[in-house]
């Protein structure tokens, strides 16, 4: 596997694309906004149906930032930004 398959960056989008599918089936997306690779801090944002949605914190936290956390080891924070 090159450099590029394995960067955090990469693993972090085919983590999101498995989640994705769910949200999009509510009306909702998330955009990738930032990876750093040296301190393994994520940055997404909600768009469509989840932007004001009461449920967003919760997909947030149990949906998007545990699922980052177990599948990749080397990403520490998920912090949600501003549509």
């Amino acid at each position: 596997m090159s450099d590029a398959e394995n960067s955090l960056t990469k693993q972090v989008e085919n983590v999101l694309a498995e989640v994705r599918q769910m949200i999009q089936r509510d009306g909702g997306d998330l955009d990738l906004v930032s990876v750093d690779e040296n301190s393994g801090l994520v940055k997404v944002r909600f768009r469509g149906a989840c932007v004001g949605c009461p449920s967003a914190a919760i997909t947030f936290q149990n949906a998007i930032e545990r699922t980052l956390k177990q599948q990749i080891p080397a990403v520490q924070a998920v912090e949600l930004v501003s549509p």
